[in-house]
């Protein structure tokens, strides 16, 4: 592939030796002291640059600091008639892509050039993905009609200006995964790595190798050194997807994490320190699993710092239907095909049902209609459906509007969890005696770990 290269040099010998060694393929093209430069960038396009600088020429550095600034997206590549130290860091310093001495292999420059082309495609690859990363995880991506996920909403804007750990619970499909990329994407640490680790899908070895890294050696197997997932985080946020199922020997080592941010890798005693964010997520009650010893207690109070808990797709009715068109877009995109929505009577089924598996299902089951449908909406016929959710709407799911009972425990778990399960400040809140909120409290079968170490 052709390539615009702009060599920045008087000496009509050099640009000679250049013109040999690169063209073709590329296209070289001189310029033979910088004057007049920002005009000749905006006129044309250039894929690498060659700068010649010596060693006394400041007007030469003061040059390749413009172009960093200017032009951050071309390598600049440094040559000079002297090979000094000197003169190589100070010109890596301005921000310089390599360092070339006179005189040269043809082959050496044409590898050069090779690689800051080479290095340039995969820095806009990335930066594009970014820009999409962004764009997907952006907050008005969310689908937040119904008053449950508008408090979530509001909570995780707060939440995501902060450097503290998150914790997510909710059922298995409502979207934890999705909502914790949103809150990196839209931190200070955006620009920096984002790590997803599902601690339900990997053996317990696995997981404490994919998460500090182990050193040559460690095991067998492990034939070379390999860095962990908390290291490659480091100035970003990692999310620790179903963390409940990670096993208690795993939890005593990750709470070292929590508490200094530094670990070692397997097999190895140097201790790394990653400035991580950890966003947590559980289909689990950790309440439950600390009381039934599944979980430490300690590294509970650790990760439940900030917490949200993520409504299952029927206690958000109100989200359904424009969460199905996003669905039906994502998938007519990856299938090819157009569609413009659904029926009247899928609508109404998609609302009746109480979608066990959540948001998941929902995507799942609109994929397999697309696929099957031929008619521009997706039609009855081609929705299939388990029982399982049809006799969970009518048996078990509550009514719209919550029944009385379900209501008041739901005030009490909220105003227990914004007075950090202090049970007298919770009753004030409330507005009830403390000796009334604990009979509801025991009646209800609410605990916390907090309350079993004064049992």
């Amino acid at each position: 592939m052709m390539r615009n290269i702009l060599v920045i040099n008087e000496d009509a010998s050099w640009r000679k030796s250049l013109h040999q060694a690169l063209s073709p393929p590329h296209a070289v093209s001189y310029w033979p002291d910088g004057k007049s430069l920002d005009q000749l960038l905006r006129r044309t396009q250039y894929d690498a640059i060659l700068l010649s600088i010596q060693l006394q020429q400041e007007d030469g550095f003061k040059l390749l600091s413009w172009l960093r600034n200017v032009a951050e997206h071309i390598p600049v590549i440094v040559t000079s008639e002297v090979e000094q130290s000197e003169l190589i860091v100070k010109a890596v310093k301005e921000g310089a892509f390599d360092f070339i001495s006179k005189p040269f292999a043809a082959e050496k420059i044409g590898l050069v050039i090779e690689r800051a082309l080479e290095t340039r495609g995969l820095k806009n690859e990335i930066d594009y993905l970014r820009r999409r990363q962004d764009v997907v995880y952006d907050f008005n991506g969310i689908v937040a009609v119904s008053p449950a996920m508008k408090r979530v909403m509001s909570t995780i804007k707060k939440f995501a200006n902060t450097d503290s750990t998150i914790l997510i619970t909710g059922e298995t499909g409502t979207g934890k995964s999705f909502l914790s990329g949103s809150i990196h994407f839209n931190s200070t640490r955006c620009k920096k790595p984002f790590i997803n680790i599902n601690c339900a899908n990997i053996h317990e070895t696995l997981l404490e190798s994919e998460l500090f890294g182990h050193e040559k050696g460690a095991f067998t197997g492990a034939n070379k050194t390999r860095i962990g997932r908390l290291e490659q985080g480091n100035g970003g946020t990692v999310f620790l997807d179903e963390i409940g199922e990670m096993s208690l020997a795993l939890q005593s080592k990750f709470l070292r994490v929590l508490e200094g941010k530094s670990f070692e890798r397997l097999g190895g005693n140097q201790t790394i320190h990653s400035d991580v964010r950890i966003i947590a997520a559980t289909n689990k009650v950790l309440e439950e699993e600390v009381h039934g010893g599944n979980f430490r207690e300690d590294l509970y109070y650790r990760i439940n710092v900030l917490r949200i808990h993520l409504p299952s797709l029927r206690e958000r009715r109100e989200c359904i239907q424009p969460l199905a068109n996003r669905l039906l877009e994502k998938a007519c995109s990856t299938l090819h095909k157009k569609l413009v929505g659904f029926s009247p009577e899928v609508i109404s089924i998609f609302k009746d049902y109480s979608w066990p598996g959540n948001i998941r299902q929902l995507a799942n089951t609109i994929e397999r209609a697309a696929i099957l449908e031929e008619s521009p909406v997706i039609t009855k016929e081609n929705v299939l459906l388990s029982e399982l959710g049809r006799v969970a709407a009518t048996a078990v799911s509550p009514p719209p509007i919550g029944s009385l009972e379900s209501n008041e425990r739901e005030a009490i778990l909220k105003a227990l969890e914004e007075c950090s399960w202090i049970q007298k400040e919770a009753a004030q809140r409330l507005g009830i005696s403390p000796r009334a909120l604990n009979y509801k409290i025991k009646k209800m079968g609410i605990t916390h770990p907090r309350w079993l170490k004064h049992r």
